[in-house]
């Protein structure tokens, strides 16, 4: 194996220094492209005519076509709804031409100006630099999906648990502590949350859930990706990129109002701070007001997120972050309901949460800055640290007791937390060309360092045995028969951590090094990575642990047309773990690979995209809660999901937007380990709980172009979910398994010049949805119920 990784490595190596000694061309084209009001253009394609060489712009309408021989060269320069220009490009040895095009609305479209940018679109082009990935979506080799701002909008998602996983193939939310974090499952397992390329999984409850106030987009990467982004689930990872400056000036304030007293405001300013326009701001604010169909429940939130962005030169830029969250939310806890009968026993707004009790305060801060420095025509590096920091104070409720006879003696535990993490990252980015070979070149390094404190060990009881059980049949939802818990908090929280056996902590180092090498005019592109890592942590009061991992990645990526392409993908992936096993041995790193096939085109010019892709996913090593014991892990043995994966979106038509996606995945345990086999009814051969095997969304929106109604619309999307496991453990022979599920939602909007007015009505059917699992330690089921029909009308103006 050693051997192998040297040689991969060498011959990367070999075929990036190659380039002093056979180069194709050291001519550049570049230049940046306008609409025709002034706007910049991102997303425009700009081809070679004769060649399969091209760029794509940026969000401020910038391009660079690089590697060029002298000659002369017919450019095509094309944006959906604007006339296509032809630009011809006579070009010298060592020369460097810049363009300026501005581009006209077609006839067509003249009487609605469009701006195709993944902010105005349903699809996107491009990914977020900090992917790091210099490569098109579509000549991508791995099954990627962005979730633009204009979806969110249209479809009101005010935070990342907000529906907003519909829009991508085989994500399913499982049961959680409300809108405390997401927890979202793919291809069998949770994936992993980052924020601007950085890994913000700090512990199984975390992040807090974005507010959608400050992001710009969400990209989804199916599959490992932890050979560049640091330590990745083989299953993916979501990528939360935040609003950055754009260098125009304009606003945009909005108002939304709905069910269960939801109130809420946000403002989004973007603009210059000096006139030479080298000093960029964007600054978001918001806050919100919402309670729930459960009695007793609310979620308030409040956000403050100013960037500053200064170009030092033409080359350099130096951005500056800041995001401050608060959520203020009635306890954690209250969200489940409790039967040993079965699910959905009680009704969706059934609640034991007693008026009164306290709630939890989360503060959720993250600082950014990030430099990128254009060294040359070829190479551009980037460098960004990170701090995040979050505090929690609150409790979570949680039964002591469900009784057959339906009553519950009802425990509240103390849950304060606190998270530190440093991250840092340097990469550079290199697009050069040796003979006839084309090289995509990246290479960085990540570093960590995380720690997480919680205090889970003080609990109280809300009632009482032998007569001040809390009654389901009855609820009583006023003062308690045992009164309210009063949590000793005199203790500074690392210390009281350490003694509850919360103390995560986590250190590590990562270097990683990938080319992608393009033949026959970039048609084919074989990618060649590797990352090396290593990790040192400990958890829940168990040793420290260290590991380190070389991890290996093999991707093929041909074009059969300028529209169409198919890749083929081997990677894999390395997590240190930590854990209290249950039966005291040492903790082993979960390893995994994923095998992929996919196909991906683009149709009529780009306007709507399909990806479909086949995968398997093998997962080694993996810890899992110890059935009936609180706080221990158990390892799990080896677990293998494998599935179809399909998704559709962009314009279909004028006025005419569609996401919608189907998957089929099938994740079982092949292979138990010893300790499950002695310690539960675990099978292999049985479904790894906690997804659907089939799952299908769709969100369809169309917009009247002409005529009176002109600027009228109406929104229509479902969920479905069908086949599903449970989640925490398995149900005894013969229990209650989750129904389908199935939600419809629809709306109406009207937009005219700055103004936009949205009206969304949610669960149209008014089913009674949820998710849940038997849960063994307490004999009984539980379950999370969504809200019944509700609605919400957002009202917008841009300025």
């Amino acid at each position: 194996m050693k051997t192998i990784v040297k040689q991969l490595l060498g011959l990367i190596l070999f075929l990036s220094v190659s380039t002093v000694f056979a180069n194709e061309g050291n001519s550049v084209i570049k230049g940046k492209v306008s609409t025709s009001d002034g706007g910049s253009a991102a997303g425009v394609t700009i081809i070679i005519q004769g060649k399969s060489r091209g760029a794509i712009t940026d969000e401020e309408g910038n391009f660079i076509i690089k590697n060029l021989s002298a000659g002369t060269y017919e450019l095509t320069i094309s944006l959906v709804g604007y006339e296509t220009v032809h630009e011809t490009v006579t070009l010298a040895e060592n020369e460097t031409s810049t363009i300026n095009i501005k581009l006209q609305l077609t006839k067509k479209e003249l009487e609605e100006v469009i701006v195709a940018s993944a902010a105005q679109s349903y699809k996107a082009n491009t990914t977020s630099s900090s992917l790091r990935l210099q490569t098109p979506l579509l000549e991508t080799p791995q099954n990627i999906q962005v979730v633009t701002n204009k979806i969110l909008q249209d479809q009101q998602v005010i935070s990342m648990s907000d529906g907003l996983i519909r829009n991508v193939s085989g994500a399913v939310r499982l049961e959680h502590w409300g809108d405390m974090y997401t927890n979202i499952t793919m291809r069998g397992s949770q994936i992993q949350a980052f924020r601007n390329g950085f890994n913000v999984v700090n512990s199984y409850w975390g992040p807090l859930t974005e507010d959608m106030s400050f992001v710009d987009h969400i990209e989804f990467v199916k599959g490992p990706a932890g050979f560049m982004l640091a330590n990745g689930d083989p299953s993916g990872l979501y990528n939360v990129v935040t609003k950055k400056p754009t260098g125009q000036t304009k606003g945009e304030a909005s108002l939304t109002m709905g069910s269960f007293d939801l109130f809420r405001t946000s403002v989004d300013l973007d603009g210059k701070l000096s006139k030479d326009g080298r000093l960029l701001y964007r600054l978001n604010l918001s806050g919100q007001q919402k309670k729930s169909h459960r009695a007793n429940e609310y979620n308030n939130r409040y956000v403050v997120a100013p960037v500053l962005a200064y170009k030092i030169d033409d080359k350099t830029t130096l951005t500056a972050e800041y995001v401050w969250q608060q959520a203020k939310m009635s306890d954690v806890g209250s969200y489940y309901i409790f039967d040993t009968h079965g699910y959905a026993t009680r009704p969706a707004g059934f609640s034991m949460l007693p008026v009164g009790l306290p709630g939890t305060t989360i503060n959720d801060h993250s600082l950014y800055l990030n430099l990128q420095h254009q060294l040359n025509s070829n190479w551009k590096l980037t460098g960004q640290v990170a701090r995040f920091y979050y505090g929690q104070t609150g409790s979570s409720m949680w039964p002591w007791a469900v009784n057959p006879n339906n009553t519950v003696i009802r425990g509240v535990g103390i849950w304060d937390a606190k998270s530190n993490m440093t991250l840092a990252q340097a990469f550079v980015n290199g697009d050069i060309t040796t003979g006839p070979v084309r090289h995509r070149i990246l290479a960085g390094a990540d570093l960590g360092n995380k720690e997480y404190f919680a205090d889970w060990g003080q609990s109280y009881p809300l009632d009482t045995a032998n007569g001040g059980e809390f009654k389901m049949d009855a609820a009583n939802l006023g003062y308690p028969a045992n009164g309210f818990p009063v949590f000793d908090r005199t203790i500074p929280l690392e210390e009281r951590a350490l003694k509850a056996g919360g103390l995560i902590d986590q250190r590590y180092t990562g270097i990683y090094l990938q080319d992608e090498l393009g033949f026959f005019d970039n048609s084919l592109r074989l990618t060649l990575a590797g990352r090396y890592t290593y990790v040192k942590q400990s958890s829940y009061g168990g040793a420290p642990e260290e590991a380190k991992q070389f991890t290996p990645r093999i991707g093929l990526s041909y074009s059969i047309d300028k529209q169409t392409s198919v890749y083929a993908l081997y990677d894999q992936a390395f997590i240190p773990q930590a854990g209290d096993l249950v039966d005291g041995g040492k903790v082993k790193p979960l390893t995994g690979n994923n095998m992929e096939l996919g196909i991906k085109k683009d149709w009529y010019g780009g306007n709507w995209n399909t990806t479909l892709s086949i995968y398997r996913v093998v997962k080694n090593n993996e810890l899992t809660a110890a059935p009936g014991n609180i706080g221990k892990s158990i390892e799990l043995g080896k677990k293998r999901a494998e599935g179809i994966e399909f998704d559709v979106r962009g314009r279909i038509a004028r006025g005419l937007n569609l996401v919608a996606n189907y998957a089929y995945t099938d994740s079982k345990i092949v292979e138990l380990s010893e300790s499950l086999i002695n310690n539960s009814n675990m099978k292999e051969g049985d479904l790894v709980p906690g997804f659907s095997k089939h799952t299908v969304n769709a969100w369809l929106g169309y917009k009247i172009q002409s005529g009176v109604l002109k600027g009228i619309g109406a929104n229509a999307g479902f969920t479905w979910l069908l086949d599903r496991a449970t989640f925490w453990d398995t149900p005894p022979a013969g229990g209650a398994q989750l129904p389908d599920y199935f939600k419809l939602d629809a709306g109406l909007f009207w937009e005219k010049d700055r103004i936009k007015i949205t009206a969304n009505l949610f669960n149209v059917l008014d089913e009674y949805l949820y998710s849940g699992s038997w849960y063994s330690y307490l004999n009984a089921y539980y379950w999370q119920a969504d809200a019944p029909r509700n609605a919400r009308l957002s009202i917008q103006y841009r300025f």
